[in-house]
C-alpha cells in the first residue's frame, strides 16, 4: 500500500476505532473511574502493569484493587502505612502476586508523600523536558524509571521482571501503553493528556501481538520479533504518517488486530 493511501486508511480506521465506545472493555476504562490526578494515574499505571491475559480477568482484579483501596487509592496510600496493607495479601493476577503489590504500594507510599504526580519521574529521565529537546524518545526516560522505581531496593529480585526497560531490549508494551495514556491530548475522549510536558512525539508505540500483526500486514513492521528495536522501527514508520502524533494509531491497529480485520 502507498504511503498516501495507507495514511488515508489509517487515519479513517482512527476516527472509526479511537472512540470511547471502544474502551468499555479495554484497561483504560480502570482509571477513567477517577476524576483526581493522582487517582488516574495510580490506577492508570496498575491497568497498565496488570494489562495481560483475559480482558475480562484484568479489569475485575483492577476493580477488586480499588475495592481494596477503598475506592480512594491516593488518598489510602499516602495515609495508610505498611501495618494497614494486610488487606492486600493473597492478590494475583498471573504472576503478580501480593509480594510484588506491597512494593508497588509502598513505592507510592514515599513517592507520592513528596511528588505532585508521576510524571515528574519521567521526566528526570528525559535531557531537557523544558524545550522537548535532547530525546526524540521515551527510551532513557523508560529506563531511569526502571532505575529509580526499584532504587530502593526493599523488594524481591522477581518483583523486577514487572516493569520493563529498553535496556532488557523489551518492547516496554505495558509503560508505553500508560505513556499514551497520560500524555496524548485526545480530542475523541480516549487519552487523559493530563501530563502537559512531554510531546507526544515522543511516545513510543505499544506493540503486542495484535498490533504486531497488523503492522507486518501494512508493511509497517518488518522486525518478526515483538522486541525494543521493533518499537523503534514501527514508531519511526508511524511518524512519517504523523510526525507530531504517531501513537495516535495504536488503538487502531491493536482494533484491526483483535477483530482480525
Amino acid at each position: 500500500m502507498k504511503q498516501k493511501n495507507l495514511k488515508q486508511f489509517l487515519d479513517e480506521q482512527v476516527l472509526k476505532i479511537n472512540t470511547p465506545g471502544f474502551i468499555a472493555a479495554d484497561p483504560i476504562s480502570i482509571p477513567k473511574l477517577f476524576t483526581q490526578k493522582q487517582d488516574i494515574e495510580i490506577m492508570g499505571f496498575f491497568a497498565s502493569i496488570l494489562a495481560w491475559g483475559q480482558r475480562v480477568t484484568i479489569l475485575n482484579n483492577c476493580k477488586k484493587l480499588i475495592e481494596l483501596f477503598e475506592n480512594q487509592p491516593y488518598e489510602f496510600i499516602i495515609n495508610t502505612a505498611p501495618k494497614d496493607w494486610q488487606r492486600f495479601d493473597g492478590f494475583v493476577h498471573r504472576t503478580f502476586n501480593s509480594s510484588d503489590l506491597l512494593y508497588f504500594i509502598d513505592f507510592f507510599h514515599h513517592y507520592y508523600n513528596t511528588h505532585e504526580s508521576l510524571e515528574q519521574l519521567f521526566l528526570q529521565g528525559l535531557k531537557h523536558p523544558e524545550s522537548y529537546s535532547g530525546d526524540e524518545n521515551m527510551e532513557h526516560s523508560l529506563n531511569h524509571f526502571k532505575m529509580k522505581f526499584f532504587e530502593r531496593n526493599v523488594h524481591l529480585r522477581r518483583t523486577e521482571k514487572h516493569i520493563s526497560s529498553p535496556a532488557q531490549n523489551s518492547a516496554c508494551k505495558r509503560l508505553n501503553m500508560y505513556l499514551r495514556w497520560m500524555v496524548r491530548q485526545d480530542d475523541a475522549g480516549v487519552d487523559f493528556g493530563i501530563w502537559n510536558n512531554i510531546n507526544p512525539s515522543q511516545l513510543l508505540c505499544p506493540l503486542d501481538v495484535h498490533v504486531g500483526r497488523t503492522a507486518r500486514q501494512l508493511g509497517i513492521l518488518t522486525r518478526p520479533q515483538d522486541d525494543w528495536k521493533a518499537v523503534i522501527e514501527l514508531t519511526s514508520n508511524l511518524k512519517k504518517l504523523d510526525k507530531f502524533d504517531p501513537v495516535k494509531y495504536d488503538f487502531a491497529l491493536y482494533g484491526m488486530g483483535i477483530s482480525k480485520q
